[in-house]
C-alpha cells in the first residue's frame, strides 16, 4: 500500500516513456467509500504485441509501486458476444506471484492473486493490470480503478 505517515494516499506520478501514468483504486463500499489509494506509480505499458506476449515472464522481483498495464481496443464487430472483451492471463515462466485486476469501463470485474508458474485467470476487461502480490489487497469486484494519464 502506498500511504504516507498521516495515513493519506500518497499520490506520486512518474514518467512511463512520454506518458505520466499511475494506477489509482477508489473504494466503493462502507465508510471508506470514495477513499483513493495509489496502487502503482511505476507503470510499464504493455503497448506492443511483444510486450503483451512476454508480460512479466522471467522477472525475479518487482518494486512494490510497480504495475504492468495492458490496454485493449474494442473487439471487432464480428466478434461473438460471448468472446467480446474476454482476457486471459497465464503464469507460465512468471517466477513471482501477482495480483491481477481485470477492469471494464473503470470497474473491477475480477481481482485475483495468481501463483507463479501455474496460475490462470480469465475475465472480461478492456484493461488488465498486473501488480506485485499483496498490493491489490482490499480491491474488490465493483470498485473503481482508474489510470491517471497526463501525457496523452
Amino acid at each position: 500500500m502506498l500511504i504516507d505517515d498521516s495515513g493519506a494516499p500518497r499520490l506520486i506520478t512518474v514518467s512511463a516513456g512520454m506518458r505520466f501514468v499511475q494506477v489509482v483504486h477508489e473504494t466503493s463500499r462502507g465508510e471508506r467509500n470514495g477513499d483513493e489509494q495509489v496502487l502503482a506509480s511505476d507503470v510499464e505499458l504493455a503497448d506492443t504485441v511483444l510486450k503483451q506476449t512476454k508480460g512479466l515472464m522471467f522477472r525475479e522481483s518487482l518494486p512494490e509501486d510497480y504495475a504492468m498495464l495492458f490496454e485493449f481496443d474494442e473487439p471487432p464487430r464480428w466478434t461473438p458476444e460471448i468472446l467480446a472483451n474476454l482476457r486471459s492471463i497465464h503464469m507460465l515462466f512468471v517466477k513471482i506471484p501477482l495480483d491481477v485486476l481485470w477492469v471494464l469501463d473503470g470497474e473491477v470485474r475480477q481481482a485475483s492473486t495468481l501463483s507463479p508458474w501455474t496460475g490462470l485467470g480469465l475475465a472480461r476487461a478492456d484493461t488488465v493490470i498486473e501488480l506485485p502480490a499483496g498490493v491489490a489487497d482490499g480491491v474488490e469486484v465493483g470498485d473503481t480503478v482508474r489510470i491517471d494519464d497526463e501525457g496523452s
